[in-house]
């Protein structure tokens, strides 16, 4: 789905990540690990299109899919007066036309969104009543809504509960297992090593791509 030639990502010309030769396969699950400050957040948001290459290429088999994205923090104002339903409902928008609303089919998927991460009650409630945890929730069955055939995360665990975790790290597996790809910034050493396939990992003068190892972070590279 991803090709690397050569890639550089960073900031204003200023290389923060090595240089990356390889590929990302359709249909994949690869967390993106490494110490802090390597580049993992600017690389995704390369990828993602939010951010130009500093040098080298990323090629597409034909064109930039439409990519579900998931920010380290989120860029949705919590007091800015929207429904829960609301927001799942921009999850929407790439297939529904302004003027005619949501179709039936497209609202019984924001109910099936809402009900999978356990929001269904809360459809009606502002977000600025919502928790960190909730407010994640919420997120992720916007992106589940969207059904994007690449799906990028950064950071999605950081700052919520474990249960809530959980919750979310089960539908980042059933949306990869419907066959979407998935490329996720993760500290989590046990959570890659359980659910994660394929690793990049990050240093300052290389890329290590493959199949996760057993352990897949140093412990000093596993707090956020």
């Amino acid at each position: 789905m991803i090709e690397l030639d050569h890639l550089v990502a960073g900031y204003d010309r200023l290389a923060i990540t090595p240089a990356l030769c390889g590929s990302v396969a359709r249909g994949s699950m690869t967390a993106i690990v490494g110490a802090n400050g390597c580049g993992k957040s600017t690389l995704l948001k390369t990828l993602a299109g939010f951010l130009p290459p500093v040098s080298g290429v990323i090629r597409w088999p034909s064109h930039r899919p439409m990519v579900g994205w998931l920010a380290q923090r989120h860029a949705l104002e919590s007091q800015f007066p929207v429904t829960v339903q609301d927001v799942v409902c921009m999850g929407c928008w790439p297939r529904f036309s302004l003027f005619r609303g949501l179709s039936r089919d497209a609202r019984q998927r924001v109910a099936q969104g809402l009900e999978r991460v356990g929001l269904s009650t809360m459809a009606q409630e502002t977000i600025d009543t919502l928790s960190g945890g909730q407010f994640q929730r919420m997120l992720f069955a916007r992106i589940w809504v969207q059904n994007a055939p690449l799906v990028m995360l950064d950071e999605p665990f950081t700052g919520i509960d474990e249960v809530t975790s959980q919750v979310l790290m089960e539908q980042i597996v059933d949306m990869h297992q419907s066959g979407q790809t998935i490329l996720a910034v993760l500290h989590d050493s046990e959570r890659v090593t359980r659910y994660f396939p394929q690793t990049l990992r990050l240093d300052e003068q290389r890329a290590q791509w493959g199949e996760t190892p057993a352990q897949a972070l140093p412990p000093e590279e596993c707090r956020a």
